[in-house]
């Protein structure tokens, strides 16, 4: 690591601390009825929104109407982003003329349940799939609405904890109203107008058609950008305009936009941490939470940077510079924009998966194995380290349960926690949110690691689910439990190296996705109901405290246990082992290389021979307008030029990249 990356890294954290009890604090006044300095500004438009949809904000609900507004809300936000892919190619702002093609039915669902969840996870490149209007009216839109939902649920917790003796836990359309006026829509605003003046593009344009230095023609996409960046980051949402996302130049085109991106990513979760606080009578309770969020962000970005910065060992073998110099970055620059580098590319993997947010500016897959476990254990842990907008507050505040509850066994005292005693139902419905989540991942990923499929079939043309993998072995299983519990999860990020626009897994990950919201959310409303109902008992000598340092590690222990119990076979099977293959001399890459078709192939990659000389890899080559996959074995030759020492198939057991 560079002293130039540390120190980078520490000013976004810093930035964060910064930020996050005035925001905390605002958002506090606001979801307790409280007036602020944008009322006189927006107060007009929340009392508008009640008028349009029938509620009075003086009603309050309890924990089951207020679930059933949830799904209701989610539901007609699926439909509604469901239509407007299909029914594109009629409606206007659509200057590329996308239609129904563009969109089958299984990928329709599989967007529109994404962007439901906030997981905005995407089988699609948006610049060549989705028209504008539908980029707008429907994603745009539903990155808005899902946050907004997000931040009632953590609200409705909170008054859980805060309340005794009630039956209701606030109103869900009232939260989500005053979650979008006064909180989501300003922020954005003002962030679109900052992307907007660092390059970030904005506008309606068809595609611009050019001709490149070389003679060739290149059509570069346009589009509304900025506006839609702004509320991708803000609402942990990820879901990016074009495939490359924030790697790409029109969505985030210089150091300062990397970084505006990254604390808007960690500002609401961080802000909610002194909400909490300030709303159940004790600030320390929200600053103990935020330690923990801290403590479990600083380790995952740690060992993310270290291990990317240290490079790939077998090219240091080759002889080639892994250390950082004045002339170059070193370490393992594959797969990242230079204008970025090691150390932004690390901690934005780190805090975009600490979220739940899923936008990426470096392909995960191109991490060195261990860098690339960071980010895959950060969602199995249930996006608890910092979060999403809400989610990662009220995820915390059920391993709060588990934590105390953990306590309270050790000690044998009935667990409490702000005063409320944690009885059989709170603990059952944590477990159930907890153990859900697991399931579908590790299900999913099993059945997607053996599942068989006609050749050029419905549900899998390639075949086999695994034939949609670029990468064999370790790193092909780390690709497929990598989209499962980025579904699961709703973060939305990947290992980019599976192609998953395909009925099996548009639908799985789907189904995937509801899982991971619903599945999740409703145990948890159940408990914020639960606790609404009971009476606060005085703290006494035996109250195990909440608030200082011990049982921030009691929290961050619980968290990384519960995760290590439930996954650590599955990522010893992924990227664990590819850790150690790596060491050993093996990699898992495919390498694209353009060769002639029917004759005898001689490559002019230089390699050091490996399996006493024997060098396997995969290679893809271009017929005519197809891509077909020749697997060969190649020979290092004295010279180090590998050439084919049998045709046909062979099995992909170490790939040189």
């Amino acid at each position: 690591m560079t002293a130039n990356g540390i120190f980078q890294i520490a000013l976004f954290f810093v930035i964060i601390l910064v930020c996050t009890k005035p925001l905390g604090l605002f958002m506090a006044r606001i979801f307790e009825g409280e007036r602020t300095f944008l009322h006189p500004f927006l107060r007009w438009l929340e009392v508008a929104t009640y008028r349009v949809i029938g509620v009075r904000e003086d009603v309050e609900q309890r924990w089951t109407h207020y679930t059933a507004s949830l799904v209701s809300y989610s539901i007609f936000g699926f439909i509604l982003i469901y239509l407007m892919q299909r029914a594109q190619g009629f409606l206007p702002f659509n200057p590329q003329g996308f239609g129904a093609n563009n969109v089958t039915p299984d990928l329709a669902f599989n967007t529109a349940v994404s962007f439901i969840t906030n997981t905005n996870w995407q089988s699609y490149s948006g610049e060549s799939t989705l028209s504008y209007f539908v980029q707008m009216a429907g994603l745009t839109v539903q990155n808005f609405a899902s946050a907004a939902a997000g931040i009632a649920i953590a609200v409705a917790l909170i008054r859980g904890f805060a309340r005794q003796e009630r039956k209701t836990i606030g109103n869900f359309w009232v939260d989500v109203t005053r979650a979008t006026v006064y909180v989501l829509i300003p922020l954005s605003i003002a962030a679109a107008l900052a992307f907007s003046s660092q390059g970030v593009i904005q506008n309606l344009r068809a595609y611009t058609s050019v001709t490149t230095v070389e003679g060739a023609k290149q059509t570069i996409a346009q589009g509304p950008v900025a506006s839609q960046e702004a509320i991708k980051q803000l609402g942990t949402n990820g879901g990016g305009f074009f495939n490359a996302n924030a790697a790409h130049p029109f969505e985030n085109p210089t150091p300062i936009t990397n970084l505006l991106s990254m604390v808007l990513i960690f500002l609401i979760p961080a802000g909610l941490t002194y909400t909490f606080g300030r709303i159940v009578g004790d600030t320390r309770q929200g600053w103990a939470i935020l330690g923990a969020f801290s403590v479990m962000f600083l380790i995952g970005v740690i060992v993310a940077y270290g291990f990317e910065q240290a490079g790939n060992p077998i090219l240091t073998g080759l002889g080639i510079q892994s250390t950082a110099s004045a002339e170059q970055s070193g370490g393992n620059m594959e797969g990242k924009e230079v204008r970025f580098g090691i150390a932004n590319s690390a901690l934005y993997a780190t805090v975009t998966t600490d979220a739940s947010c899923g936008a990426v500016n470096a392909m995960h897959d191109s991490f060195t194995p261990l860098a690339g476990l960071v980010p895959l254990f950060n969602i199995m842990t249930g996006e608890v380290i910092f979060g999403g907008v809400g989610a990662g507050l009220y995820g915390i505040l059920l391993y709060c349960i588990l934590a105390v509850f953990i306590a309270g066994l050790m000690v044998g005292r009935t667990p409490e926690y702000l005063g409320k005693k944690i009885e059989q139902k709170e603990v059952k419905m944590a477990m159930l949110a907890i153990i859900a989540t697991a399931l579908s991942i590790l299900t999913f990923s099993a059945l997607t690691s053996v599942a068989s499929f006609h050749e050029k079939g419905y549900w899998n043309p390639p075949g086999a689910a695994t034939a949609n993998l670029s990468n064999n072995g370790p790193h092909g299983l780390s690709e497929i439990l990598y989209a499962y519990t980025s579904a699961t999860g709703n973060n939305g990020s990947a290992f980019a190296g599976l192609n998953a626009n395909t009925p099996w897994y548009n639908v799985s990950l789907g189904f995937a996705m509801l899982i991971g919201r619903f599945l999740f959310l409703i145990p948890l409303l159940a408990v914020a109901g639960s606790l609404a109902a009971k009476k606060k008992i005085p703290a006494t000598a035996g109250t195990f405290p909440t608030h200082g340092p011990l049982f921030v590690g009691l929290l961050v222990g619980t968290v990384l246990i519960v995760g290590a119990l439930t996954f650590f076979p599955a990522l010893s099977l992924g990227p664990i082992v590819e850790h150690y293959l790596m060491q050993s001399g093996k990699l898992f890459s495919v390498v694209l290389l353009p060769v002639a078709a029917k004759r005898r192939y001689s490559f002019s990659h230089r390699l050091q021979p490996v399996d006493n000389g024997r060098a396997p890899i995969a290679v893809r080559y271009a017929r005519q307008t197809s891509v077909a996959a020749m697997r060969l074995n190649l020979r290092a030759d004295d010279n180090h030029r590998l050439k084919p020492v049998a045709k046909g198939i062979s099995p992909l057991r170490g790939l040189w990249s």
